[in-house]
């Protein structure tokens, strides 16, 4: 079978058992996830969706969310929107599975829709889109700078380094777009505000008694500046007459923006974006072991609230400034501490072959730092695992800290892969080979933590009694089939673009 016909069996495979191509109202991917806006959330058969070989687990929040790991669902998407458009449409069925979802779709988003996490939802929405080319121009900067040091390739070099940084010269353009769009705004008008913080000529302005450079205030202002130019923008359709709204509206909404952003919010932003990356450094080069411990142990649980999206547009910031994030290696322990503590699952249940098939197949995504089948699929639904996998992550957290108190910084050149995936992005301020042996390390530590911790104090004997037992029996796929633990994926706040 050929891969484009794999993609569309795999598709083929979940519609059905989604309600089918009527029940379907929106269709996009992160990451990892295939995420599905429903009619009616009763129609989908979750174990029979499960059981698919291809999926990994499901998450429901304000959408349903099938877990197909990277570069499957990227994939499968435009397969199944193919065959969502290709079905035929019932003429009376849509209204009427739109009155029969829309009571259990506004509960669904009411338990999930505080305002702050609908406030770190947009602002995920805003960065997440720009992870593929964080990733691939990380990777080229890390190659140019690989062969740098080589002395290889002189006359390529300088091609690779432009490849390499103009993404991220203009960076605060691509965020100002998206930004508008999140907040519901012209696109175009917030890129054009976000624009005037990397324009050349700033340099000629003077605010507070000092110039402006170019790019100052980062990522940060331009999110700044292009909220304000939709609330201006929103404020010019409600007074400007339709007959001169076409010339009015923007002009005015890129006038009173820019003059703010150039007169106080590039001088405020950047000195945020100056402060944030002060107290990372200050943080890791005083306190960098009991850092580490605190994020590699916490990021997890974060990540199950959904509040590790606050943390992207620092990640962000600090590639910005620095050239890579120092807080992202860290936060990356958490996943080795969930692939230590699955291999200790693994050998401590070796009569529930359910749980053994699923950790067989999720460990190499695990490794590569996509940590939900693990999650999902183990160590949340047991309980204590999940515990001792964080204390995993702690320690590889305070691994890598450590060295940061001793000087030796490791970073991360993107967001978005974690684990081994990690490893083409690092860098650091002692060269390749020293970043590269701490951040292995760390793992290593990890992994060792996580099992340990997992092996000797993760299960309690009534936890054995209940799960080390045959399932076999039952050809049922679902991870967790013997006790009476329910599936932890529904209802759990969303936790991407940061994988584990």
């Amino acid at each position: 079978m050929s891969t484009d016909d794999k993609n569309r069996a795999i598709a083929a495979a979940i519609l059905p058992l989604v309600g089918g191509a009527g029940n379907i109202t929106s269709v996009a991917h992160c990451m990892t996830r295939l995420r599905l806006g429903l009619r009616d959330r009763s129609l989908v058969r979750d174990e029979a969706l499960k059981a698919l070989p291809s999926v990994m687990g499901v998450v429901e929040d304000d959408t349903y969310q099938i877990v197909l790991g990277p570069g499957t669902v990227a994939r499968v998407t435009p397969e199944f929107e193919a065959l969502v458009a290709e079905a035929p449409k019932p003429a009376a069925s849509a209204d009427e599975l739109a009155a029969q979802g829309a009571a259990l779709k506004e509960a669904r988003k009411a338990k999930n829709a505080t305002p702050f996490k609908l406030f770190l939802r947009k602002i995920a929405n805003i960065f997440v889109p720009l992870i593929p080319a964080l990733i691939g121009c990380g990777i080229i900067a890390g190659l140019n700078g690989l062969l740098v040091n080589l002395g290889w390739l002189p006359g390529v070099t300088p091609a690779l380094a432009a490849i390499a940084s103009g993404f991220m010269a203009l960076i605060a353009v691509f965020v100002g777009y998206n930004t508008a769009k999140e907040f519901g705004g012209t696109p175009i008008l917030g890129g054009a505000v976000a624009a005037i913080i990397v324009y050349a000529g700033v340099a000629k302005i003077e605010v507070f008694g000092q110039a402006l450079s170019p790019g100052q205030g980062g990522v940060l202002g331009a999110l700044g500046a292009a909220v304000l130019a939709v609330y201006v923008e929103k404020w010019c359709r409600r007074w400007v007459p339709e007959s001169l709204d076409v010339l009015v509206t923007p002009t005015l909404t890129v006038l009173v923006s820019g003059l703010v952003t150039v007169f106080g919010l590039m001088f405020v932003a950047g000195e945020v974006s100056q402060a944030i990356g002060d107290f990372a450094n200050w943080l890791l080069e005083n306190a960098g072991a009991g850092a580490g411990l605190l994020l590699g142990g916490l990021f997890l649980p974060l990540v199950m609230l959904g509040l590790h999206q606050a943390l992207i547009p620092i990640h962000t910031t600090l590639i910005e400034q620095q050239g890579y994030t120092v807080l992202l290696p860290i936060l990356a322990m958490a996943g080795a501490g969930q692939v230590g503590a699955a291999m200790a699952v693994y050998l401590k249940l070796p009569r529930n072959s359910s749980i053994r098939r699923t950790i067989k197949s999720a460990l190499p995504a695990g490794f590569l730092g996509v940590g939900e089948p693990l999650i999902y699929g183990v160590s949340l639904p047991l309980g204590r695992p999940f515990v001792t996998a964080c204390v995993g992550g702690a320690a590889g957290g305070a691994f890598v800290g450590l060295f940061s108190m001793l000087g030796d910084k490791v970073g991360s050149t993107a967001i978005g892969p974690s684990g081994w995936a990690l490893f083409p992005l690092l860098d650091g301020n002692k060269g390749l080979g020293a970043t590269i042996a701490i951040y292995a390390g760390g793992l290593l530590v990890g992994y060792l933590v996580g099992f340990v911790a997992t092996y000797f104090w993760g299960f309690s004997r009534e936890l054995i009694e209940e799960f080390d037992v045959d399932t076999d029996a039952g050809a049922g796929t679902a991870p967790v089939a013997a006790g009476n633990t329910p599936p932890p994926a529904v209802g759990t706040p969303e936790p991407e673009p940061a994988k584990v």
